[in-house]
Order: structure tokens, then sequence, then C-alpha cells
């Protein structure tokens, strides 16, 4: 591999295969291998390198599933990669990889009676911290060099040490680089292969630990992050049952931007599908006082990644509870002292385990990148520690679950497909191990989960079959998660499947697929209570009446969108401005579509049409009103759209014949049709196709007024139009 100096206008794109291919070529195993990683972005280093160990330190899929003859595996906990920071006063890579190696020999595994045993083998290592070297002396950095040119004789094949057996990744800056390729050609010629990471360079500082990789994070907006948005109709609680609300675009012949939208019950919640935490059992072996920071930077048997991780999430809560705060480093502590008296690997296991469940405890309450990473590093360790607990189906389980909320966490938004992937992976190693015959709840849970993963992959690739694979999760879930066991878990797993229909019915056999989902939303409308689940009642109904729009494009239109109507108008009853402003706007933009269509159907009667315009009319006006009462909150859907969608309904109910409005009725839809159509515009000055689309409409309203007014009409149109879009109007007249 070359170094690759181009710079990439899609970093993300990049950075992901870049990421890819390192990971790959860690995961061959090959021997003698000297990777170099050039990332200038000290955010996006830490993260890949955390990322790099998290998944392949302990790989749980190697560690539960290979073949019995793969003697190696029967010690797991022995770790795949380590990673070590460079020490800035000796930086000789190769003299701390051999302490570690001291400190931790590979276990001798296989032996038997008359059969000697073979050692673990070596694990690959990857330094950080040469970034840190800028600030040191030049004495200091030329040693470093020095090191390297003397580390070649560990590269020659001809060299019987067992060092480095495995893999060395190095990771560098760009000067650096340029430093070893100048200052250390035998190293250089000694490489495999260099991996350069896209990003503007990070100044160094002195903080060694990775609470950095979380104090540069960039918020993003959340329509960029997923195409779902929390229905404002559930409070904190609720969250937890995952009501949320769905934006997806009409294909119909209706005007470009119209939205329709639903809601769906589908995200994986933590009250669901993170189990209820086992008692925690006595503290072993010592009370623990007196305890800092510094005490547990200088722990040596713990990695250094989720020891900083810990750190990163004590400094964040100091005005937590004492209690609150103390906890993470008890456990950290003790973890510490077991390891130090080699405990058996389940009692090392049960208190990683007791780790992540706190910090697990501390996501359903408000999730952070740093606590979600605590609690995945110490439930994988928990794994590798002891994978024959009877715990385990559940802790995959919440694994999944977790990498499920990273890809929901902002910051690491753009690694979606990754955690998605990770999320599925764990979710079907749970389900191995889980009979569903006698665990049919923790069976339907994961199943459920699955389901909404796929739905989620869905979104990055071969969305069809991604689909169909979280109908098969849903559909399985289904068999084992009755209603007579728990009805409203089934009701949701039926507006799950309900959903996942939808989606598919956009990619193929479009009217099988909506008769579905229609049918999943109304077994699940069964078993809400509108009066004790006001809002997840109005959900499913909106959710139905969606289905139905959509069915209205392929048969019966004049049927199936008035049974939408019929459902918006009672999921309305529930969705109150009062109650939930976000959600009943959503659905009051919904209906106003649906009015629409209904109104532009052949067989609709003059009288009807004008009479569906003016229904159109109101619910788009009522949509808007209380979009505009929301400021600061997020909408599900496209407000632009419905300013457009408002006005073109004003302007078709003018010049429709059967419209007996007088003169000054004629202007005053006009003159709102025009208002409508330039609040979308100022809008959509960053979108230029829908802000041309939005223009033609604009001139095609001027034109209605010369039309319908005359020359004053025009020039009553043409005062109210900003001076700079006049000479381009005017061309078009």
């Amino acid at each position: 591999m070359s170094v690759n100096e181009t710079a990439h206008n899609d970093n993300f794109a990049w950075n992901r295969q870049v990421y890819h291919r390192l990971k790959l070529a860690l995961s061959l195993g090959l021997r003698r291998q000297l990777f170099l990683a050039v990332c200038d972005d000290l955010h996006l280093r830490n993260q890949v390198a955390a990322r790099l160990h998290s998944t392949l330190a302990y790989p749980v899929g190697q560690v539960l599933y290979q073949s019995s003859n793969a003697q190696e595996n029967s010690t797991p906990a022995y770790p795949r990669l380590v990673t070590l920071r460079l020490h800035l006063n000796d930086p000789n890579p190769i003299v701390q990889i051999n302490q570690w190696l001291a400190n931790y020999p590979p276990p001798i595994v296989g032996a038997l009676k008359d059969t000697p045993g073979r050692p673990f083998p070596i694990p690959a290592f990857q330094i950080v911290g040469v970034e840190q070297l800028t600030k040191q002396p030049v004495a200091i950095q030329r040693l470093f060099l020095h090191y390297l040119r003397l580390s070649e004789q560990y590269f020659s094949p001809q060299e019987s040490s067992r060092f480095l057996e495995s893999n060395l990744l190095l990771w560098i800056p760009r000067p650096w680089l340029s430093a070893i390729k100048q200052s250390a050609p035998q190293f250089w010629r000694c490489r495999t292969g260099v991996f350069v990471f896209a990003g503007e360079p990070t100044p160094a500082t002195q903080n060694s630990g990775y609470r950095e990789r979380f104090s540069r994070s960039r918020s993003l907006d959340l329509e960029n992050v997923e195409q779902s948005i929390l229905d404002e109709s559930v409070n904190q609680a609720e969250l937890r049952t995952a009501a949320s609300e769905l934006n997806f675009q009409n294909n119909s012949d209706f005007p470009a931007g119209t939205q329709v939208h639903k809601t769906q019950e589908a995200s994986p919640s933590t009250g669901d599908f993170l189990k209820t935490v086992p008692q925690q059992q006595q503290s072993t072996n010592r009370s623990v006082s007196g305890n800092n920071n510094q005490s547990l930077a200088s722990l040596s048997h713990i990695s250094s990644e989720l020891t900083e991780l810990v750190i990163a999430t004590i400094n964040t809560n100091i005005a937590q509870d004492t209690e609150d705060y103390l906890q993470p480093q008890q456990i950290l502590l003790e973890i510490e002292e077991l390891h130090s008296q080699q405990v058996p690997g389940e009692i090392l296991a049960e208190a990683y385990h007791r780790l992540g469940t706190l910090y697990r405890l501390r996501i359903e309450q408000g999730s952070t990148l740093e606590n979600l990473m605590v609690a995945i590093i110490a439930y994988q360790e928990a794994i590798s520690y002891d994978e024959t607990s009877p715990q385990l189906p559940d802790i995959l389980n919440d694994l999944g679950t977790l990498y499920w909320m990273l890809y929901r966490t902002p910051p690491n938004s753009e690694e979606g497909l990754t955690y998605i992937e990770q999320a599925i992976e764990f979710y079907q190693l749970a389900l191995k191990m889980i009979s569903p015959q006698i665990h049919s709840e923790t069976y339907a849970r994961v199943q459920n989960n699955l389901g909404t993963a796929y739905g989620d992959l869905a979104r990055f690739s071969q969305p069809s079959e991604n689909w169909q694979q979280a109908i098969l999760a849903y559909s399985e879930a289904l068999s084992y998660r009755t209603a007579d066991m728990d009805s409203l878990k089934y009701a949701a797993c039926q507006n799950n499947l309900g959903t996942a229909y939808w989606h598919l019915g956009q990619y193929n056999q479009p009217i099988v697929h909506f008769k579905k989902a229609i049918a999943a939303y109304n077994e699940a409308l069964v078993h809400y209570n509108p009066e004790e689940e006001p809002l997840k009642y109005g959900m499913i109904q909106n959710n139905i009446g969606t289905a139905c729009w959509n069915l209205a494009q392929y048969e019966q239109p004049a049927q199936n969108l008035q049974l939408a109507i019929d459902v918006y108008s009672e999921a309305l009853k529930y969705r109150t401005p009062a109650n939930v402003p976000s959600a009943c706007a959503a659905t009051q933009n919904n209906l106003g579509t649906a009015y629409w269509h209904l109104a532009n159907l052949s067989q609709t009667t003059k009288e009807a049409r004008q009479k569906y315009l003016q229904l159109c009319i109101s619910a788009y006006e009522e949509a808007i009103a209380l979009a505009h009462s929301l400021s600061g909150i997020t909408l599900s859907f496209d407000l632009f759209a419905s300013y457009n969608n408002l006005g073109l309904a004003h302007y078709q109910l003018v010049i429709d014949k059967s419209f007996n409005g007088d003169r000054a009725t004629h202007s005053q839809h006009l003159e709102v049709a025009l208002d409508n159509h330039l609040q979308a515009l100022n809008g959509l000055i960053k979108q230029p196709e829908a802000y041309q689309i939005t223009f033609n409409y604009l001139v095609r309203t001027i034109r209605a007024f010369h039309n319908e007014l005359g020359i004053q009409g025009q020039n009553l149109a043409l005062s109210k139009v900003p001076s700079q879009l006049l000479p381009e109007i005017l061309s078009k007249l």
C-alpha cells in the first residue's frame, strides 16, 4: 500500500474505507507485520484506536464459536490486540512491547497429561502518543527515531525472536511520517502497509487520556443522523418504549415537496431490551477509601482505554452525589485487585459485569458516548473471562443494544453502518444461545431488537433485503411473544412489523406489503386502550392512515384515501395541540395531503372538490401554526413543503372552474398562495432543486393574478415579491 496524499472531499467515506482495510489487516493474524496509521486529527485517531481495541482485543464471535480443536480459545481472556501509549521519557516502542510481554506472557494452552501445551498467540500491538513527541526536546525526538532505526532487526525474517510474531500498528501524524521516511529509512522499508486517514490537524496537548475524543465531538443536525425523529407525544419515561415519528417521501403526482408522515415504535428501548439488573453481589476482598483519578491512572492490569474512559465519566459527573462519584472507582480498583490475586475467570467476569451494569443504568438515564464505551468494553471483558455464564445471552443482547445506541448517538453517527453491523452480530450470537421454547420472552425480545437493527441497516445498503430480514425477525418474535403473555409488547412488535412491511412496500410488491402493514397495525391497535394508552393509540392510527394513503396510489384510491382521512381524524382525537403539539402537527399535515389527493381524483364531484380543498387548507394551516408554536423543537415533517402545499391548495381553489368566489375572494386566496410560496422560497435557498420548483410555483401564481384579476392583480402580486427576484420573474411572465 502506498501513502495517498490526495485531499478527500468526502472524508467520512474515505476514512470508513481506510478503517475497514486496517481492521481487516489486523484481523488476519499474520506474523511480523508493520503497519503505519497516519492521522492528524486526534479526535478521529482516538476514536478509531478505541474502536479497534473494542472489536479486536476480545472478538466475541471467535471466543464463543470456533471449532473445539482451536485450543487457544481455552484462554479467551488473553487479548488479541494490546494498546500502549508511547513513553515520552524513553520513547522505545520495542522495549515497551517486550516489557508488556514479560509482564503478561502468553499462557500455555492445550496441555494434556502426555502432551505439552503451546503458548497462546502473541497479540498485535497498537502504539499511540507519537504526536506528543512534538512538545518534547529535540534530543527525545531524535532518540525515538534512533530506536526505530535499531528496530529493523525485529522485522527481519531471519530474526528468531518471538517478538512481533503478530502485528505492530504505529499511529503517527503526517510530520512524523516524513521524519521516519528520512531519518529511519530501514524501519520505513520494513513497513507492510500505510493507512492514511483524512482530517484536519489537531494541536497536540499534554492530555494523555482518551477524553479528548469526546471534548471535540461535533453536534450534528438530527435529520442528518436518522430518518426518524422521536415523537413529541412521549415523555422521558415513555421514550424507552421508543415511539418515533418517521419521515418518508411521497412518490405520487402530488406537487413536489409533499410528504406524508408516520410513527413507529421500532427503536430498541433500554427498558425493554436491557435486562433487569441482577442483584449485585457483595463487594469482595477490601473496602476502598480515598481513591482518586491518579490512583486509577496507575492501574496495571486493566486496559488503559477502560481506565481513561471511566476517569472521563467521573470528571464529567463531578457534581453528582459522592456515592455515584466513587462507585465506578471502587469497582475498577476491585477489578485491579482481583487481577493481582489471579482469581478464577468467572469472578473477574462478574466484576466486569457489575461495572458494565452500573454504566448501563446510567445510560438508561441519558446516554453519553463515554458511558456507552465503558459499558461496551466492560461487558466484552466479562464475556472474555467467562463464556459459559448463564447471563451470557443477556449480555450479548445488551451489547447489541449498546452498539445500536452508538449509532443513535450524534457524535458517532457517521460510523452508523459499522455500529449497526456490530449490533446485529451480537444479537445473532445471543439467539444462538437461547432456546425459544425454554426462554421464549428473552428470545422474542432479542428477535425484536434484531428486526429494528436490520431496519436501520436498510438505510445504508440493500434496503429491500434488510427490510425483509427485519420482517423475518419481527415475525419470529411474534411466534413467541403472544398477546396473552404481554399485550403491550405484543402490540409494539406488531407495530414494528407493520412499519417493516410499509418500508418494504416502497421497493417491491407495494399492494401486498401495504395491505400486510395495515393488517399488522390493526392487530396492534386492538391491544391499545385509547383511554389508557391515548398517545400510542393515536400513533398507530396515524400509521394506519399513512399505509392507507400509500395503498391509494395503487388501488381503490377514493376508498383508501377516505380510510386514511378517517383514521387521521381519529388519531387527532388523541394527538391534540395541548397534549402532543408536534405529533398533532405531523398528523394534520398528513390529513391535508390526503384531502388534497381526494380532491384531485377524477371521480370527485365539483362540489366535493371544493369542500376537500377547503378541508386540505384548514389541515395545513393547523400544521403550520402548530409548527410555529414549537420553537426549538425539531419537526418530523418538512415545513417548507407544507408552505408550498398550502400555497398550491389556495391556488387550485381559485383556478378550479367550480369556484364561485368574487373578485376579493380570488385575490385573498392568491395572496395567501403567494405568501406561502415566498415563505418556502426563503427556506430553500440552500436546496437548488427545491428552490427552483418553488420559484416556478411563484411565477405560476403571479400569472394567475393576471388571469383572474388583470394587470392590477399582477401589479399587486409583484409588489409583494422581494426586489432581487423581480428581474428573473419578469423575464418569465
